[in-house]
């Protein structure tokens, strides 16, 4: 679909708005649709999204702030009509291959008028199969704007719903207010949070971002990272023995994060990864059991430090079934990354992580060992809230789960 996003500004300018329009156009590219903005300022970000920059559409332009200096006072001027047609003739030509066209702010916002008026006058003819007027704040609601506001045109844009316009405003409070203000049930408008971005708060490397967009991973209930080599003391298969009780028994779509390459000095860890690779088979949880030296690092060295300091900021929790250890200098990674511990009960993990570890005996069961992990997890308010934003507030969960639909609806916003 050719889908038009119609703002003031875009990146590199900084605001809420700008990083909307920055990944719904880049998700929207990935996902094979054709994306223009078109903006009053801005700058091309992703060689997929074609930016088509028309200066009057920017709230800061010299003519906008004068046509918005009389309209303050109530003054519709020749001004504001010239700039109207000036706009519409701009749009017209610039969003002419448009399908869908997604305008935020203009029509709730007097920021800049003349736009608001062109876009109206250019949707009496029905240019676009959906119009998604998309809503970040209300020019009519807001106390500081009042002395701005006057009766008529083309004020009364701003405050009355447009025919055949999807409206989306950014929360449910905002929701019931648009409802209020258009007086129109609730229910006709749609709320799509804004996301977040955990690739730029984690900074992540190249190889983190191919990792987790390959293997699925923020779609993932509980993420358990086990950063060792692969060698038998480090217990690995009980590792392996508990996701399997956690997928099957708790019903969790659970992964495992293996992160070491096999030790290089004992050419036996080599069948030892034959082994837990058939066990992961057996037990039906080959796919949601990750060695992730292969795929991503250098066999030899394993995963960069970078990466792996990535997998601690991804991962719910830390899972060390160790037999035997110097130390457990893992321990202490996931302390300062703020993970939950869940290691084997041995005097180096007992003194590196004193009584703030969840342990259990070599002796327990994997079931009872996942049922714990379970029961400490989902009284955790960090990991619930976690797994919250990673559900449904990652911007590709939020195009996926709320902007695909919208566009998908029959035309004019049925």
């Amino acid at each position: 679909m050719r889908i038009g996003l119609l703002h003031y500004s875009s990146p590199p300018i900084v605001g809420g708005v700008e990083q909307t329009l920055y990944y719904h156009a880049r998700i929207l590219s990935d996902l094979g649709h054709e994306v223009h903005l078109v903006v009053g300022a801005g700058e091309p970000f992703d060689p997929r999204v074609q930016v088509s920059t028309l200066p009057t559409i920017s709230s800061k332009h010299p003519s906008v702030l004068a046509i918005k200096w009389a309209l303050n006072r109530g003054q519709v001027t020749s001004d504001f009509e010239a700039l109207r047609e000036e706009l519409k003739r701009d749009l017209a030509q610039s969003l002419a291959r448009v399908e869908a066209l997604i305008v935020h702010n203009a029509l709730t916002l007097h920021k800049n008028m003349a736009l608001t008026a062109a876009l109206w006058d250019l949707w009496q003819d029905r240019p676009w199969r959906r119009f998604i007027g998309w809503h970040h704040d209300f020019a009519w609601l807001r106390p500081q704007y009042q002395p701005e506001m006057h009766e008529g045109y083309p004020w009364d844009l701003l405050r009355r719903p447009w025919p055949d316009v999807l409206n989306v405003t950014v929360s449910q409070e905002q929701r019931e207010q648009l409802a209020g203000l258009y007086g129109v049930p609730a229910d006709t408008i749609r709320s799509v949070p804004p996301g977040f971005d955990p690739a730029s708060i984690g900074i992540w490397t190249e190889s983190t971002t191919r990792m987790v967009e390959d293997l699925g991973l923020l779609s993932a209930d509980l993420l358990l990272l086990l950063p060792a080599r692969i060698t038998r003391r480090k217990n690995i298969e009980l590792a392996i023995e508990i996701l399997a009780e956690l997928r099957g028994g708790q019903g969790d779509d659970a992964r495992l994060l293996i992160s070491g390459p096999p030790g290089p000095h004992n050419p036996a860890n080599l069948d030892y990864l034959k082994e837990l690779l058939a066990q992961a088979a057996r037990l039906g949880v080959q796919e949601a059991t990750y060695f992730l030296f292969d795929p991503y690092g250098d066999e030899a060295e394993g995963l960069d430090q970078a990466t792996l300091a990535n997998l601690y900021s991804l991962a719910d929790a830390l899972l060390f079934p160790s037999r035997q250890e110097g130390f457990g200098i893992p321990v202490l990674e996931a302390a300062w990354s703020r993970l939950p511990v869940f290691c084997s009960d041995i005097p180096p993990f007992r003194e590196s992580g004193g009584p703030f570890i969840h342990t259990f005996s070599l002796d327990e069961s994997p079931k009872e060992i996942a049922s714990r992990i379970s029961s400490v997890l989902k009284h955790d308010p960090a990991f619930l809230f976690r797994r919250r934003a990673r559900m449904r507030y990652t911007w590709p969960m939020i195009v996926s789960q709320h902007l695909i639909p919208l566009l998908s609806r029959g035309e004019h916003g049925q």
